[in-house]
C-alpha cells in the first residue's frame, strides 16, 4: 500500500464521525493532473494575467457544479471565490495567489512553464509559490461539496491576484471594492508556513505574523554634464557613498514576544550548540559572535531580529555617454512586527544622509494572529496524525502574504501547507527549478481535507 493509500485510509476512519463522511476519493491523483496544467498557465507578474489562470480554476469549479464569481480589479486581473453555504459560525477562507514570480529558463534545467514530472518531482514557477497551495485547498473544497455533509460555517476558495507585487489588484482590492465577502468571516488557511524534515525530526511552522515591508526608493540629484568629462561628485557616486554606509551599517537587533516564542519553540529540535541560544536569544545576541554565526548559519532567522534593507534596484544614465542629473536606488525593507515606521525611516535617514530623498513606495500594518485558538489546535492535531511527532510551532515569516490585509480586519489568519519540503528545495521559492514531489501534492489533499472537515463540519 502507498503512502497516499495509508493517509487517505487514516482520513476516513480517524478523528470523528463527521470527517470521515468525506473521502478524498480520486482527489490525490486528479491534484497532480491540475497542478501540472495549472502550472502551464502563464501568470508571472508582471504583468500578472491573473484572469487565465482564474478561467483555469472556473472550469474545474464548472464541472463541479460549483457556482462561482470571477472579477477583474483591472483587465487581465482576474479573482475568483466560491463559497460552500453552512452554519452561522464564522467563515473560514481558503486562500491563495494565482501569480508567479518571472524565471530565467537560462538557469533551469526545464521550462519553468512546463510542469514536467521527473524522478517523482513536479517543476514549474509556482510549484511552492503558491499553486500547489491553491490546488490541495481546491481539492478539499470539493470533496467538502460532493460530500453534501451540513457545515457549521461558510468555506470560501478564493484564488487572487498580485500577491508577488503586493496585492493591490488582489485581496487589497477585495478589501476595499468586495467588502461583503469579508462579513463573518473569522479564519484564513493561507501561504507562509509548512514543513521541514531534518536529521528525521519534522516541525511544521504555522505563520502566526510576518516582517513588515517598507519598499523604499532613495534619489540623489547632481550636476549633469558628458561622460569625457570626470566631475569630483555626481548624483551616482553620492548614491554610491550613501548606500555603501547602508551596507556597513548594522540595525540594533532585538527579539519581539512573537520571534521569542517560535525560537523558544525550535530549539529543542536543533544542533545542541544552538539549543541555549534559542532558549534566550535576547541574552544569546549579546554575545560575541553569535550574531554573526547567526548570519553565516541561518540568514532568514537572523533576518527575524533585525530591520534589514536589501538594495535590489539601481538607476542613472539612460546614456552611457551622459552623466545623469539623478540617480535612483529601491530598498527592499523589512521591519520588526513592533517596528514604528516613523522612528525606523528617522534612523535610516541619518545613515543615508540629508541629500538622499526618500520615498516610502510601499509600507504595510503589522499585525499577529493569536495561536491560543481553536483553529491552531486543530492545526497541531491534524498534523499529530499525519505526521507522527512532528513538531508545531508559531512561526514568524521574514516575507510577507496577503494575510496582513485579513489581520486588519480582526480576521485570523495563519500560513499552513501540508508539505514536507527538503531544505534544498526551499530554495526553490523564487528561485531556479522550483519543484515539489508527487507526493507532497497527493498527501496535501488528504491533510488539508482533514483540516478543513474538522473546522467547519458540525
Amino acid at each position: 500500500m502507498t503512502r497516499a493509500a495509508i493517509a487517505i485510509l487514516i482520513l476516513v476512519t480517524a478523528v470523528t464521525p463527521a470527517t470521515a463522511q468525506i473521502a478524498a476519493g480520486d482527489l490525490p491523483e486528479r491534484s497532480v493532473e491540475w497542478l501540472q496544467d495549472y502550472l502551464r498557465v502563464d501568470t508571472i507578474n508582471p504583468p500578472g494575467n491573473e484572469t487565465v489562470g482564474a478561467e483555469f480554476l472556473a472550469a474545474i469549479l464548472d464541472n463541479e457544479g460549483i457556482p462561482y464569481d470571477l472579477v477583474e480589479s483591472a483587465p487581465g486581473r482576474g479573482n475568483i471565490w466560491a463559497r460552500l453555504e453552512g452554519g452561522s459560525e464564522p467563515s473560514l477562507i481558503l486562500l491563495h495567489h494565482i501569480d508567479v514570480v518571472p524565471a530565467d529558463p537560462r538557469y533551469w534545467s526545464t521550462d519553468p512553464l512546463s510542469g514536467e514530472i521527473r524522478d517523482g518531482y513536479m517543476y514549474g514557477r509556482g510549484a511552492l509559490d503558491t499553486k500547489s497551495l491553491g490546488i490541495i485547498e481546491l481539492a478539499a473544497f470539493i470533496a467538502l461539496h460532493r460530500s453534501g455533509v451540513e457545515l457549521g460555517r461558510d468555506v470560501i476558495y478564493m484564488a487572487t491576484a498580485d500577491e508577488e507585487a503586493g496585492g493591490y489588484f488582489g485581496v487589497g482590492w477585495l478589501v476595499e471594492h468586495r467588502p461583503e465577502l469579508f462579513e463573518n468571516v473569522g479564519w484564513v488557511i493561507n501561504e507562509g508556513g509548512g514543513g521541514t524534515e531534518v536529521d528525521g525530526q519534522i516541525q511544521f511552522s504555522v505563520e502566526v505574523t510576518q516582517k513588515v515591508p517598507y519598499w523604499l526608493r532613495l534619489t540623489v540629484q547632481g550636476t549633469p554634464g558628458h561622460g569625457s568629462r570626470p566631475q569630483e561628485s555626481t548624483s551616482v557616486t553620492r548614491l554610491i557613498a550613501a548606500l555603501n554606509r547602508l551596507h556597513e551599517y548594522s540595525f540594533e537587533p532585538r527579539v519581539v514576544p512573537a520571534v521569542d516564542t517560535y525560537f523558544r519553540r525550535l530549539a529543542a529540535g536543533l544542533e545542541p550548540a544552538w539549543q541555549p541560544h534559542y532558549a534566550d536569544m535576547a541574552t544569546a545576541i549579546g554575545q560575541p559572535g553569535v550574531a554573526e554565526a547567526l548570519l553565516r548559519d541561518n540568514p532568514g532567522h537572523y533576518g527575524l531580529i533585525h530591520n534589514t534593507c536589501s538594495m535590489t534596484r539601481l538607476g542613472g544614465s539612460d546614456k552611457i555617454n551622459v552623466i545623469p542629473t539623478e540617480a535612483w536606488a529601491e530598498l527592499d525593507c523589512r521591519l520588526l512586527p513592533d517596528q514604528d515606521p516613523d522612528e525606523f525611516l528617522a534612523e535610516l535617514g541619518e545613515v543615508l544622509g540629508q541629500e538622499v530623498g526618500v520615498e516610502t513606495m510601499m509600507g504595510f500594518s503589522p499585525a499577529v494572529s493569536s495561536s491560543e485558538t481553536g483553529l491552531f489546535r486543530s492545526i497541531e492535531e491534524v498534523t499529530e496524525t499525519h505526521f507522527p511527532g512532528a513538531n508545531v510551532v508559531p512561526a514568524v515569516l521574514t516575507g510577507f502574504t496577503d494575510s496582513h490585509f485579513l489581520r486588519d480586519l480582526d480576521i485570523v489568519a495563519y500560513g499552513y501547507e501540508p508539505f514536507i519540503i527538503p531544505k534544498e528545495d526551499a530554495s526553490g521559492v523564487h528561485g531556479n527549478d522550483e519543484r515539489i514531489s508527487v507526493e507532497n501534492m497527493r498527501q496535501g489533499v488528504v491533510v488539508m481535507l482533514d483540516l478543513v472537515a474538522r473546522w467547519v463540519v458540525d
